[in-house]
């Protein structure tokens, strides 16, 4: 089984009420964040769709990424500030 771990940050983790959990099976970028949004309050989608994705600490912008076991994923929602 391919379980990969994701970090959730600032409002992601607010939404999701953990800034940690680990997703089976994703085999995708897309897989993995339609796994994350499962079950949950519609806002959830809405926000992992503003959110940028980091595989392995690279920055990743295809939902085709696909995502090797234990390769860990970090979900940062947009920051605002200066």
């Amino acid at each position: 089984m391919n379980r990969v771990p994701v970090r959730l940050f600032a409002g992601a983790a607010d939404a999701f009420g953990s800034a940690e959990t680990m997703i089976d099976d994703p085999g995708t970028l897309g897989g993995l964040i339609e796994k994350l949004a499962e079950g949950r309050d519609p806002r959830c989608g809405e926000i992992l769709e503003q959110c940028s994705f980091f595989v392995g600490g690279e920055h990743c912008t295809s939902l085709d990424t696909p995502l090797p076991d234990e390769s860990r994923v970090d979900v940062l929602p947009p920051f605002a500030g200066g």
